[in-house]
């Protein structure tokens, strides 16, 4: 290897992000943010570095094997790059915003970095694009995000749009009112999250009729229903599977169109959330485009009901078609600035030639413009049109 080529390696899962990949990622975050903006989020920017104890308590603990740990060489204290900018989001709400009404709305957009990657999802850093909903423990919070969330990676061109309901307390309440013992509690664990049926009938008992039922509560939202409230749940869990039945059938009314489904018992990446949560997916699509749920943020006295959702930029870019190319107009060397200004008003993008060429077509191509101005007017220079 050369020794330019060692200088461009990087660590496993980072990457340089090149043109055009960059801008289209940018006009993306642009949409989902003016989305959010519209609906009332207001914009809010944490820092890349904060104090590690900031980062890890509450919620943040279900990302501590994730954080990239430093020390401050002017505090002399251990500081976090942050894995997840939601927890970052939560302590501005309890701190510099703890006074400002409820509930309270905030976007935000920015690159996180993880320690490893998984098997599935290498990357270990990419942009986060979110909205969080902070101060109200009604079901509506739940649907007003869901909602948000598909009209927002609407507007930023994502088509075949799956989101699948879980309820991530359900299952330890349950295992709670049957009084089942860590051991099983384990086995039962391992078992829901393989969807295993032969594993949790060989169980036996109350414990397999129950879980076996609730598994096969899942699927499409109508079905999955259905079943559920066929099941004789024992009241500790009543509550949550009401409260999923009321999310799901609100948002069905608000958005019939949307696919939803159900998985009461999956809660892997939901470990630190209290309600309703949600996973997002394209259908024939690979992997999350994001994820999102209730939780609680920790106000020194209590926790505070917030709802949110977190939409993972390079899962997202996968499952978006890359825009027609860009119109690039090459303008000669010598072309008065004043043109340029009017074409650019246009919505040209003009690159300027810095010194006289023989032949401006070559030059075009060579420097990959669409277009390129002759005597007052821009010519294709490949045969075709490009986009506006």
């Amino acid at each position: 290897m050369t020794k330019s080529g060692a200088k461009a390696l990087l660590p496993a899962g980072l990457r340089d992000q090149l043109p055009p990949d960059s801008a289209f990622e940018a006009r993306v975050v642009d949409a989902l943010l003016g989305c959010f903006d519209r609906f009332g989020y207001e914009r809010v920017k944490p820092p890349l570095v904060e104090f590690e104890e900031n980062l890890l308590e509450g919620s943040g603990q279900a990302v501590a094997h994730q954080i990239f740990r430093l020390m401050d060489p002017v505090s002399q204290k251990m500081m976090g790059v942050r894995a997840d900018m939601t927890i970052q989001v939560a302590r501005i709400a309890r701190t510099r915003l703890g006074r400002a009404p409820r509930p309270l709305r905030l976007s935000y957009a920015g690159d996180v970095l993880r320690v490893r990657g998984t098997e599935l999802e290498p990357e270990r850093q990419f942009t986060q694009v979110g909205a969080e909903l902070i101060g109200s423990g009604q079901a509506g919070a739940d649907v007003e995000v869901i909602l948000l969330a598909a009209e927002a990676l609407a507007a930023a061109g994502v088509e075949g749009l799956s989101i699948d309901l879980n309820a991530p307390p359900l299952v330890p309440a349950m295992c709670e009112a049957l009084a089942l013992s860590e051991q099983d509690i384990g086995r039962l664990r391992g078992a829901l999250d393989h969807k295993d049926a032969a594993a949790i009938e060989a169980m036996g008992g109350k414990t397999a009729d129950l879980f076996g039922a609730l598994l096969a509560a899942s699927g499409p939202a109508g079905a999955a229903l259905e079943r559920l409230g066929a099941i004789d749940l024992p009241e500790a869990a009543r509550a949550g599977a009401a409260e999923l039945r009321e999310v799901a059938e609100r948002v069905q009314e608000y958005r019939p169109g949307l696919h939803l489904t159900i998985d009461p018992v999956e809660h892997r990446g939901f470990e630190y959330h209290t309600g309703v949560s949600f996973a997002i997916f394209t259908t024939g699509g690979r992997g999350e485009l994001g994820r999102g749920g209730r939780y609680g943020v920790d106000d020194g006295g209590g926790h505070e009901p917030a709802t949110g959702v977190t939409l993972f930029m390079h899962a997202l870019m996968r499952a978006l078609t890359a825009p027609p190319r860009t119109r690039r107009l090459f303008l000669p060397a010598g072309t008065p600035v004043e043109t340029g200004g009017v074409l650019r008003s246009d919505g040209w993008i003009t690159v300027a030639g810095l010194e006289a060429v023989a032949d401006a077509v070559a030059e075009a191509l060579r420097l990959d413009c669409t277009h390129v101005w002759v005597e007052g007017a821009p010519l294709p220079v490949d045969g075709s049109e490009a986009s506006d």
